[in-house]
């Protein structure tokens, strides 16, 4: 029985995880209240200090989740540059930018999670360098430590141009610059150390 119990509170705590990023990532982390992710996991406010310390804890966690899924996407994309191509393409896609919940948390949330606390910071940037190095790793094969900061400018660009393209009212214009961004990236990428 005790080993349900456990199973279940990890279920449980995974499924507060996930329904958390994606309303984290739609109406940002202050626009996130307990009562509201908890809800959206089926379960009662009295149940998250069960699963976690404070809500910075939450959003802390669901962002390290949001990154790692997107580390596996990486990881599921053909080899090389022929693979990074079709990530950039997908990443800067009107689909992408049109679903938010969905997306990427560096662009739903990068503004709030600087301002938030240090732990929380720390998590994010140990998670998006993890991210950045799977892409430094295939820019520059035996050295990925050389185009690591030249990928974070292309993942820089990349979700930059995602967060103005969400922003602006004119959806023609939106899309010239998904257009344009993706070409911006593709030329930092052909510029970086390989």
């Amino acid at each position: 029985m005790a080993r349900y119990g456990k199973e279940h509170k990890l279920a449980t705590r995974q499924r507060i995880i996930e329904t958390a990023g994606r309303r984290l990532k739609r109406d940002g982390i202050d626009g996130s209240g307990v009562a509201a992710l908890m809800a959206d996991a089926g379960l009662t406010n009295g149940a998250f200090y069960a699963h976690f310390e404070s809500k910075e804890d939450l959003v802390a966690t669901a962002v390290a989740d949001q990154l790692r899924d997107q580390r596996e996407r990486l990881a599921a994309a053909p080899p090389g540059r022929a693979g990074l191509d079709q990530i950039i393409r997908a990443y800067l896609s009107p689909e992408h930018r049109d679903s938010r919940e969905e997306g990427c948390p560096s662009a739903a949330l990068l503004d709030e999670i600087g301002r938030c606390a240090e732990p929380t910071k720390q998590v994010y940037t140990d998670s998006v360098l993890a991210f950045i190095d799977d892409i430094a790793a295939r820019l520059a094969p035996h050295d990925p430590r050389s185009a690591r900061v030249a990928t974070l400018g292309v993942y820089a660009l990349m979700v930059g141009t995602l967060q103005l393209s969400r922003a602006l009212a004119d959806q023609e214009l939106a899309d010239e610059v998904l257009e344009q961004g993706i070409r911006n990236a593709m030329a930092l990428l052909d510029d970086a150390p390989h």
